[in-house]
This record gives C-alpha cells, sequence and structure tokens, in this order.
C-alpha cells in the first residue's frame, strides 16, 4: 500500500502561483511514477501533469503545458505541482496519484493507469 497526502492548495487571485505537495509513505517512493489529476464541479477528473520513477520524463496536458511544472524529490518521498500564472478555470481539486505499472508510459493521463490516490487539496482561483 502507498499512502499520498496532498497540501499547498488554497485561494488564490488569477495571475498568480501555488505549489502543491504530495507526500508519500508506505512503500519505496522511487518505484512509483506519480500523477497529478484535477478534478472541477460537475465535470470528470482530468489529467494535469506526470512524471517518472526517475524524473527523466514529464507529461502535461495542454491546458497547463507552460505554466506547470511537475518535479520530485525522492530523498523527501514527495512530488510537486508548481502552478504559475493561475487562471480560473483551474480551480478544481487536486489529487495526486501513483503507479508502479511498467506500461505506465503508454499512457501516462488514463486515470486507470494509477494504483493509488490521494484525498486531494482544493485550488481556487479569482477572476
Amino acid at each position: 500500500q502507498v499512502q499520498l497526502v496532498e497540501s499547498g492548495g488554497g485561494l488564490v487571485q488569477a495571475g498568480g502561483s501555488l505549489r502543491l505537495s504530495c507526500a508519500a509513505s508506505g512503500r519505496t517512493f522511487s518505484n512509483y511514477a506519480m500523477g497529478w489529476f484535477r478534478q472541477a464541479p460537475g465535470k470528470e477528473r482530468e489529467f494535469v501533469a506526470a512524471i517518472s520513477w526517475s524524473a527523466a520524463t514529464t507529461y502535461y496536458a495542454d491546458s497547463v503545458k507552460g505554466r506547470f511544472t511537475i518535479s520530485r524529490d525522492n530523498a523527501k518521498n514527495t512530488v510537486y505541482l508548481q502552478m504559475n500564472s493561475l487562471k480560473p478555470e483551474d480551480t478544481a481539486v487536486y489529487y495526486c496519484a501513483a503507479t508502479s505499472w511498467g506500461n505506465w508510459y503508454k499512457n501516462p493521463g488514463a486515470y486507470s493507469a494509477y494504483d493509488y490516490w490521494g484525498q486531494g487539496t482544493q485550488v481556487t482561483v479569482s477572476s
């Protein structure tokens, strides 16, 4: 089992920045690829970003490319999502997820590719 706890959400004005953190425990963190997803009210959960085990490869949704950066610190068992130039449409609950699936890289944005999920952290961007 892997436990994931997100933090860093909050209320920010449009154009501002936030950094989300996801702390993992329970298994060897470096064995897991990590992802961030978000879910806005009335909408389905959508992919935001993902990062490979060694951080050598990252993936982003088109909607956040150039504004968000995913990173990880395997020594601290933590993955981060730096969010800049935030827009009201970024308002959502943000979830981190972990996977040890070897073929994860074939579709890193797929909800089904991930085994473990955190409880989420709310991000609200005011206009």
